[in-house]
Protein backbone atom coordinates (compact mmCIF):
# COMPACT_ATOMS: atom_id res chain seq x y z
CA UNK A 1 0.00 0.00 0.00
CA UNK A 2 1.45 3.40 -0.94
CA UNK A 3 1.12 6.41 1.30
CA UNK A 4 0.31 9.85 -0.08
CA UNK A 5 3.14 12.19 1.06
CA UNK A 6 0.70 15.08 1.13
CA UNK A 7 -1.34 13.35 3.82
CA UNK A 8 1.68 12.39 5.91
CA UNK A 9 3.25 15.80 5.83
CA UNK A 10 0.30 18.04 6.60
CA UNK A 11 0.87 20.14 3.49
CA UNK A 12 4.36 21.40 4.34
CA UNK A 13 5.78 22.20 0.93
CA UNK A 14 9.42 21.37 1.71
CA UNK A 15 8.59 17.99 3.19
CA UNK A 16 6.25 17.14 0.33
CA UNK A 17 9.03 17.83 -2.15
CA UNK A 18 11.48 15.89 0.02
CA UNK A 19 9.30 12.80 0.14
CA UNK A 20 8.40 12.98 -3.53
CA UNK A 21 12.10 13.12 -4.44
CA UNK A 22 12.83 10.27 -2.07
CA UNK A 23 9.66 8.27 -2.76
CA UNK A 24 11.65 5.18 -3.63
CA UNK A 25 13.97 5.57 -0.64
CA UNK A 26 13.72 3.67 2.63
CA UNK A 27 12.81 5.07 6.02
CA UNK A 28 16.51 4.87 6.87
CA UNK A 29 17.33 7.07 3.87
CA UNK A 30 14.83 9.69 5.06
CA UNK A 31 16.40 9.66 8.53
CA UNK A 32 19.87 9.99 6.99
CA UNK A 33 18.76 12.92 4.84
CA UNK A 34 17.37 14.85 7.81
CA UNK A 35 20.40 14.01 9.95
CA UNK A 36 22.72 15.36 7.25
CA UNK A 37 20.91 18.72 7.54
CA UNK A 38 21.88 19.21 11.22
CA UNK A 39 24.42 22.05 11.22
CA UNK A 40 27.87 21.61 12.77
CA UNK A 41 27.83 22.70 16.38
CA UNK A 42 24.15 21.80 16.80
CA UNK A 43 22.33 18.68 17.97
CA UNK A 44 18.92 17.16 17.39
CA UNK A 45 17.11 14.34 19.15
CA UNK A 46 15.66 11.09 17.90
CA UNK A 47 12.08 12.11 18.61
CA UNK A 48 12.32 15.41 16.73
CA UNK A 49 13.48 13.57 13.61
CA UNK A 50 10.69 10.99 13.94
CA UNK A 51 8.09 13.74 14.48
CA UNK A 52 9.36 15.74 11.52
CA UNK A 53 9.14 12.75 9.20
CA UNK A 54 5.73 11.83 10.66
CA UNK A 55 6.84 8.24 10.33
CA UNK A 56 8.02 5.78 12.94
CA UNK A 57 9.30 6.53 16.39
CA UNK A 58 12.38 7.83 18.17
CA UNK A 59 13.48 4.23 18.61
CA UNK A 60 13.28 3.61 14.86
CA UNK A 61 15.40 6.72 14.22
CA UNK A 62 17.95 5.39 16.70
CA UNK A 63 17.99 2.03 14.95
CA UNK A 64 18.49 3.70 11.56
CA UNK A 65 21.40 5.75 12.90
CA UNK A 66 22.96 2.67 14.48
CA UNK A 67 23.14 1.22 10.97
CA UNK A 68 24.20 4.49 9.32
CA UNK A 69 27.96 4.45 9.41
CA UNK A 70 28.57 0.80 8.79
CA UNK A 71 29.49 1.58 5.20
CA UNK A 72 31.19 4.56 3.58
CA UNK A 73 28.17 5.00 1.29
CA UNK A 74 25.86 6.09 4.11
CA UNK A 75 28.08 8.40 6.14
CA UNK A 76 25.87 10.67 8.22
CA UNK A 77 26.69 12.85 11.24
CA UNK A 78 24.94 10.50 13.66
CA UNK A 79 27.00 11.99 16.51
CA UNK A 80 24.72 15.05 16.33
CA UNK A 81 21.64 13.06 17.39
CA UNK A 82 21.10 12.58 21.12
CA UNK A 83 18.15 11.65 23.31
CA UNK A 84 15.48 14.11 24.47
CA UNK A 85 17.52 14.97 27.58
CA UNK A 86 20.66 15.68 25.58
CA UNK A 87 22.32 12.44 26.63
CA UNK A 88 24.71 10.61 24.32
CA UNK A 89 22.76 7.36 24.44
CA UNK A 90 24.07 6.26 21.04
CA UNK A 91 27.73 6.56 22.07
CA UNK A 92 28.25 2.82 22.36
CA UNK A 93 27.40 2.39 18.67
CA UNK A 94 30.50 4.29 17.56
CA UNK A 95 33.94 2.81 16.86
CA UNK A 96 34.98 3.73 20.40
CA UNK A 97 32.77 4.66 23.38
CA UNK A 98 34.27 8.17 23.44
CA UNK A 99 34.12 8.98 19.72
CA UNK A 100 30.65 10.55 19.78
CA UNK A 101 31.71 12.94 22.54
CA UNK A 102 35.01 13.72 20.79
CA UNK A 103 33.21 14.59 17.56
CA UNK A 104 30.73 16.87 19.34
CA UNK A 105 33.48 18.59 21.34
CA UNK A 106 35.41 19.17 18.09
CA UNK A 107 32.33 21.12 16.92
CA UNK A 108 32.32 23.26 20.08
CA UNK A 109 29.67 21.40 22.07
CA UNK A 110 30.58 20.79 25.69
CA UNK A 111 29.75 17.39 27.19
CA UNK A 112 29.67 16.45 30.84
CA UNK A 113 28.72 13.00 32.15
CA UNK A 114 27.68 11.95 28.61
CA UNK A 115 25.22 14.88 28.41
CA UNK A 116 25.22 18.01 26.22
CA UNK A 117 25.75 21.14 28.32
CA UNK A 118 23.28 23.90 27.38
CA UNK A 119 21.24 21.42 25.35
CA UNK A 120 18.50 23.97 24.58
CA UNK A 121 21.06 26.41 23.19
CA UNK A 122 22.51 23.77 20.83
CA UNK A 123 19.23 22.11 19.88
CA UNK A 124 18.24 22.23 16.22
CA UNK A 125 14.79 21.06 15.13
CA UNK A 126 14.19 19.75 11.59
CA UNK A 127 11.21 22.14 11.43
CA UNK A 128 13.83 24.79 10.71
CA UNK A 129 14.16 23.24 7.25
CA UNK A 130 10.63 24.44 6.54
CA UNK A 131 11.29 27.86 8.08
CA UNK A 132 14.46 28.33 6.01
CA UNK A 133 12.65 27.66 2.72
CA UNK A 134 10.16 30.52 3.07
Amino acid sequence: MSIDPCVILYGKQYKIVLLRIMADQSYFDLVYYVTRQIPKGRVCNYGAIADYLSLGSARMVGWALTQANRSAETMVPAHRVVNKKGQLTGRLNFATPTLMQELLEAEGIHIEDHTVIDFDKHFWHPQQLDDDTH
